[in-house]
């Protein structure tokens, strides 16, 4: 657009600002529903925003909800089988305090066996050497006595030793028992704890199987809402195309897309190409709605109304090259949608309209740039085409000094080489718009 025509747009905003009664109308015209349906779409995206992180939220809580619960299943199922082991071995432990206290008893009854024994010898050398030495030698000589006597003693010594022995192997088995019954008495107070443990588990696990349903039923319900909120902010995206009449309109993350391909080819960075693209034309959405109907003075009509408008296009600057530009791209010069005139507070237009595509490019500016950008693609390029609307923007503001100053290649797209103070609200806007993008483009990726 050239800086005539945007200074125009610029009195002309500021005349509706200043008299709005001129433009009030019983009946809300499409610019001002298009205006109260993106805001409403605004609000539905935020919302969708919210319910996304409240979805991320409720879904970790979930995934934490359920790794505890896995946690304390096999928890539970350790201490079982721990109680299980536990027990295995007590009642093996049992066994064998039985098996000691069994051996404890036939101990018992060898040493009084052995007592009695030692009794019956002990009896008998008494007897031996209460004998008087006469009857010893009648009845067997003293030789054969002694010789009792030695054996006698030493049967004695035996049993004595056997004695001692027993009565140590007793004494063994005692101990042993002691051990025994002390590691089952602890195994026992053991497995207690265990299931003292395993109840608490199951108490736990319990409490988080219905946090778990909570959950299950918030996170449902937070995605049940979403759904809602994305359906009805999909119907009014539809809607805003249908009023617009562009339903082929790229998405804003088609657009994107674009934009990162032309970022790479001249340095422009994504958000601020979208930013310049949305002021103009809000991402090709709206790319003209007046038609050329006279190439000598430049008339047309409303492309809605079927109105007839002056000044649709200048015809000593742009309507030669607008013609040449439709013939190459085997477009109808009078079905081909241009931008309608400004007009100022009386209704009476203002300048020359004629701008074309999402970039707004004018016929005599965009036949600066077609070889440049034929040159980029191999092909003609079609300023209503958004890939090479996308890159002529791209290319232009290249051109203007993007490298060393944002806000002066911006103001040099919409006003010129030079440009007063108050002009300055488009290039802020467009710096304020890219910074948003940024943001959207980072919750995007």
């Amino acid at each position: 657009m050239t800086k005539f025509l945007k200074i125009i747009f610029s009195v002309t905003l500021v005349s509706v600002l200043v008299i709005p009664g001129l433009f009030v109308s019983a009946v809300p015209s499409p610019s001002e529903e298009r205006q109260a349906l993106e805001e409403e779409l605004k609000k539905l995206e935020e919302q969708i925003a919210n319910y996304d992180k409240a979805i991320a939220a409720t879904a970790q809580e979930k995934k934490t909800l359920e790794n505890t619960i896995t946690s304390l299943k096999n928890q539970i199922i350790k201490l079982d089988l721990q109680i299980s082991q536990s027990n295995i071995i007590i009642k093996d432990l049992g066994l064998q305090i039985e098996d000691t206290e069994t051996s404890i008893d036939k101990t018992a009854l060898k040493i009084e066996e052995s007592k009695t024994r030692l009794a019956v010898i002990l009896q008998e050398i008494y007897e031996e050497d209460q004998r008087p030495l006469i009857e010893i030698l009648i009845s067997e000589g003293i030789s054969d006595f002694f010789d009792n006597l030695v054996a006698l003693e030493a049967l004695n010594t035996k049993n004595q030793e056997l004695l001692i022995n027993i009565k140590a192997l007793k004494s063994y088995l005692e101990d042993q028992k002691q051990s025994l019954d002390d590691e089952k008495s602890s195994l026992e107070k053991q497995v207690t704890i265990q299931a003292l443990k395993r109840q608490q588990s199951a108490a736990t696990k319990s409490e988080q199987d219905s946090l778990l349903k909570l959950t299950e039923a918030e996170y449902q319900k937070q995605l049940t809402e979403k759904s809602s909120a994305e359906k009805q902010a999909q119907a009014i995206r539809s809607r805003i195309f249908e009023l617009i009449g562009v339903p082929s309109a790229p998405t804003f993350e088609e657009a994107y897309n674009i934009a990162k391909f032309v970022s790479a080819q001249t340095g422009v960075k994504p958000a601020l190409l979208l930013a310049v693209l949305t002021q103009e034309s809000n991402i090709g959405k709206n790319v003209g709605q007046c038609f050329l109907t006279n190439l000598s003075t430049g008339e047309g009509i409303r492309a809605t109304t079927k109105a007839r408008e002056t000044r649709v296009m200048n015809p000593s600057r742009d309507v030669t090259p607008f013609v040449k530009i439709t013939e190459e791209l085997g477009r109808d010069v009078y079905n081909t949608p241009v931008s309608c005139p400004l007009k100022n507070s009386s209704g009476a237009p203002v300048g020359y309209g004629g701008a074309m595509g999402p970039s707004q490019f004018i016929p005599s500016t965009w036949v600066l740039y077609k070889d440049k950008i034929k040159n980029m693609t191999g092909q003609a390029p079609d300023p209503w085409n958004i890939k090479d609307a996308f890159l002529a923007t791209g290319v232009y503001l290249k051109d203007l000094g993007i490298a060393n100053s944002e806000f002066k290649a911006v103001m040099r797209y919409f006003s010129g080489s030079s440009w007063s103070k108050w002009e300055e609200f488009y290039g802020n806007s467009v710096l304020a718009i890219a910074t948003q993008y940024e943001k959207d483009i980072k919750e995007m990726q």
